[in-house]
């Protein structure tokens, strides 16, 4: 017994000592980050989320069969936590049980029965790796870029740990050495087949089994703080420290010394955006070592789906190496990189050649040219390219990113790529100057006139001149602040003022609220661009000029309730605005419209043609309104409302697929692989719906420009794109 006490503890404490080493540089390396803002606060809803996410596996069960894989593996893992203790118990006294329950039957059991459900995970996870494979697959396997030999042993070493702790209980069993009477149904079971051995050979079993199991459970720990893994330990705090009440937050402001930036005048030491791996904060730091390699986002993500290189995925595997790449820089300027394009030169002197090599090559750049242009850095087989004539960032691969929220939807660890991603577009913007040409007209208009259109404020109004009944305005009768009587504002947006297909929206809208006797008022000229397109774009010093004109108009004429038809206007004003003083109680118009129907305000008459064998329609849901706002069902409850029959597409609610004009993408050349809005408009085509319902402006221009195309070449005749208060107006009508 006591040789089996000391042999057991010097594995212990031998392989302890590395570990212990390593997690003390893991923890300097991301205590080395900028400071972040608020990712304490509201302790309520971080505990909820880990109970949810963390012990409930919510989002992981999104996808079942995986899902339910991890389930068995994580809480396989929680359970058998209970064997350590009396495998390491066991080497001082033979029959040790768990203080309290350790003798329980039903522990037992327990302990057993996800023994067994781990290795049945992990049977499930072997075959997802090889029904996935990357080397056959390529693109089109989500694990493409992940290192699979490392997961292959991390499968390996489940099954060692599953493996020795029935070894040694089996000999327990046979010895009667087991805490417990009866419940350990596998280990009594495969103890009945040690039964004819000597109780030495037994006794030697169990210690040697004792042995195997402390050495794998303590090496296992080794090899997860050295690999993808990592996020074991990683993803529990990342999900505490992550956004709440829910990961896909607005985009946030840019801070200088715990305070958003006030940009009327910045200070000359303030960072903006992220020019270099020293410029993120601990919070991203964790976000890296949080990564699992899942490529969940990766197989949802609307660039790499058109063969962008951009993956999700693939990005933040590449932040997470450079910042080990250059950790030791990291941990010698102590969090006090200086940003701006200038490096730390105390650091800079105290690290290595390579390391100092690693540290200037260029960050963000064009990796046009080169083999590895297509995927952000890594070679077929999924390895990082490090060539330091080679930037970090491809700079196509940052400006393919719709900001559509399914990376940060999907994935299981809270990770916020949308931010990290945005932010290096800020600085390319702000800081750099480098960014499509396409923008420069975007950003011009926005600032000289309003809209990214360029069109004239005193054309805002024009579409009343085309509407059959009154429409007031603001100030037409010299109102200060918006009447008593007025139950909405109605922020009409800048498409919806000056884009046809948008426009009839604005009046369909409009003419169903007169009919439900709503009151409503317009701003008309007194209205701009809520900023959305220059901030999704990375020039948050022209969003900030918007929102706070916007913030200043709206508060003075008192504003409280807003209806707008736009996702864009919906998630700025009501999610963005309140980090500017402007608190709104916003309403998309189709929850408006669905509320005022379920009231009876609104009466829509089935068409003759509805139903069996006459109108069908499919419906895509708009990534602002969906993902980032979690309205998916009042659209859908007004198709159903006209009567029509409705069909969905494959890719629908949180898994639907963008129409590629999100994150400013509206005004940008899309030139690398298939456009994104015929992937998608081809599947709407492809449902057989005679209408494509939309809710969004931008997804109205993207999916027409589909249909148009495809009735050009013979297909889709007949199909027309319309937004659902369109489909609504026209039954109300009948």
């Amino acid at each position: 017994m006591v040789l089996r006490a000391v042999i057991g503890l010097v594995i212990t404490v031998a392989v302890l000592a590395f570990a212990g080493k390593r997690l003390w540089y893991l923890v300097s390396v991301a205590r080395s980050g900028k400071p972040a803002v608020g990712r304490l606060v509201d302790p309520t809803a971080r505990v909820t989320a880990e109970a949810t996410e963390v012990l409930g596996q919510r989002k992981l069960l999104k996808w079942t069969v995986p899902g339910l894989a991890h389930v068995f593996a994580f809480w396989g893992f929680l359970v058998l936590g209970l064997t350590i203790l009396e495998a390491y118990g066991a080497l001082f006294i033979s029959d040790f049980g768990v203080p309290l329950v350790g003798s329980w039957p039903v522990i037992g059991f327990l302990e057993d029965l996800f023994g067994l459900l781990v290795l049945i995970g992990i049977v499930i996870f072997a075959i997802l790796r090889l029904t996935n494979n990357p080397a056959k697959m390529g693109r089109a396997s989500r694990f493409f870029g992940s290192h699979t030999k490392g997961a292959w042993l991390i499968l390996f070493m489940i099954f060692l740990v599953v493996f020795t702790l029935f070894w040694y209980r089996a000999a327990q069993s046979a010895l009667g050495n087991l805490p417990f009477e009866s419940g350990a149904f596998i280990s009594d079971w495969l103890g009945s087949f040690l039964t004819g051995l000597s109780e030495t050979t037994l006794e030697w079993i169990e210690t040697v089994g004792i042995w195997a199991q402390i050495a794998v459970i303590v090496s296992f720990l080794l090899i997860v703080l050295h690999s993808k893994h990592l996020h074991i330990g990683a993803a529990p705090v990342n999900v505490y420290t992550s956004r709440r009440p829910n990961a896909l937050g607005p985009l946030l402001p840019i801070y200088y010394k715990g305070e958003p930036v006030n940009f009327e005048d910045p200070p000359d030491d303030a960072t903006f955006g992220k020019g270099h791996i020293g410029d993120f904060t601990w919070k991203n730091y964790v976000d890296f070592m949080a990564c699992t390699e899942c490529g969940r986002c990766q197989s949802q993500c609307p660039a790499w789906n058109t063969e962008k290189p951009l993956s999700p995925k693939l990005m933040i595997m590449n932040l997470r190496d450079t910042m080990f790449a250059q950790a030791p820089y990291l941990l010698a300027a102590k969090g006090e990189h200086p940003g701006l394009g200038e490096l730390h030169e105390e650091a800079l002197a105290a690290v290595s050649a390579e390391v100092r090599g690693e540290v200037e090559r260029p960050f963000i750049g064009s990796r046009e040219g080169s083999e590895h242009a297509a995927d952000d850095g890594y070679t077929a087989d999924g390895h990082r390219t490090t060539g330091l004539e080679l930037p970090i960032i491809d700079q196509e691969a940052l400006w393919s990113c719709t900001t559509c929220g399914a990376c940060v939807n999907q994935c299981p660890v809270d990770i916020e790529h949308i931010d990290h991603f945005v932010d290096m577009r800020r600085y390319q913007v702000m800081i750099a100057t480098e960014f499509p040409t396409e923008l420069n007209g975007m950003f011009k208009n926005v600032e000289n006139k309003g809209n990214p259109w360029g069109m004239n404020a005193a054309d805002r109004n024009a579409w009343i001149a085309e509407v059959d009944f009154d429409v007031r305005v603001f100030g037409a009768d010299g109102e200060d602040v918006i009447p008593d009587d007025v139950d909405y504002l109605f922020w009409v947006g800048c498409a919806g003022a000056f884009e046809d297909r948008a426009k009839r929206t604005t009046k369909s809208v409009a003419e169903l609220l007169n009919i439900a006797g709503v009151e409503f008022m317009v701003l008309g000229e007194g209205e701009t661009c809520t900023g959305d397109p220059a901030r999704r774009a990375g020039n948050e010093f022209l969003f900030q000029m918007q929102a706070m004109q916007n913030v200043e108009v709206l508060n003075e004429i008192k504003a409280t309730k807003i209806v707008v038809t736009c996702p864009h206007c919906l998630n700025t004003l009501k999610r963005e605005y309140p980090q500017l003083g402007g608190n709104y109680e916003v309403v998309h118009h189709t929850q408006l419209l669905n509320d005022l129907v379920k009231a009876g305000r609104l009466t829509p008459v089935s068409s003759p043609s509805a139903g069996a064998g006459g109108q069908t329609v499919t419906y895509h849901d708009p990534c602002y309104l969906g993902r980032h706002n979690d309205v998916y069902l009042p659209p859908r409850d007004l198709i159903e409302a006209t009567g029509a029959t409705k069909v969905e597409m494959g890719r629908t609610a949180d898994k639907s697929f963008c129409c590629g004009a999100g994150g400013a993408r509206m005004w940008m050349e899309e030139k690398i692989g298939t456009q994104v809005n015929k992937n998608r408009g081809d599947e709407a085509i492809a449902t057989g719906a005679s209408t494509i319902a939309v809710a969004c402006p931008f997804c109205s221009v993207m999916l027409n420009d589909v249909v148009t195309s495809r009735q050009s070449e013979g297909v889709a005749e007949g199909v027309e794109v319309v937004d659902v208060a369109t489909l609504l107006l026209a039954a109300s009508k009948r």
